[in-house]
């Protein structure tokens, strides 16, 4: 009996004794994953887009232009005498307000001096503030992804909620100056 044990004690100090062998990672979807999360956000994006293109077609009071960059908008007074615009960080001083997309003022007016391209500002604005000139107002309608997106501002903005925004560019200051 005694043999065993010591047989049976020496077999396993032998064998437990070997290099630790590193367990190959698993496999998680990841790759489908993002496909599908992408494929159901453009899904997303399209039926606000429909939804915003519906709104937009029933207010016949404005005449709406689309940009390039995903956002609507119409001038509230344009100026045509004015031909600058701003550039790559020019400080612009702009005044502007933020509603929900039925008009309800989300964010009172308030002034904000903004370098062009080179501070955080909401994305959209950040495009269209470049279209303006000295003295303009312009009111952007902005989807959920184009502003504040899934997440929110965290206050009064909510999950993928589509803003508008009327902004006024008080001043130009170039970058040369």
């Amino acid at each position: 009996m005694k043999v065993r044990i010591l047989f049976l004690v020496t077999f396993m100090f032998l064998f437990s004794c070997g290099e630790p062998v590193a367990r190959k990672p698993k496999k998680h979807g990841t790759t489908n994953f993002y496909k599908e999360v992408i494929r159901k956000n453009k899904k997303l994006n399209g039926l606000e887009k429909s939804r915003l293109e519906s709104w937009i077609r029933k207010d016949t009071v404005h005449v709406y232009e689309e940009s390039t960059q995903g956002y609507w908008y119409y001038y509230n007074k344009k100026d045509s005498v004015q031909s600058i615009s701003p550039k790559l960080e020019d400080v612009v001083e702009i005044e502007f307000d933020i509603k929900n997309i039925k008009g309800n003022l989300l964010y009172e007016k308030m002034k904000r001096s903004y370098k062009v391209d080179k501070e955080d500002f909401i994305p959209a604005l950040q495009d269209g503030i470049k279209l303006m000139k000295k003295g303009e107002t312009i009111t952007f309608v902005i989807p959920s992804y184009r502003a504040f997106g899934v997440s929110g501002d965290g206050n009064k903005i909510g999950i993928n909620q589509p803003i508008k925004s009327t902004v006024t560019l008080i001043d130009i200051k170039t970058n040369q100056q």
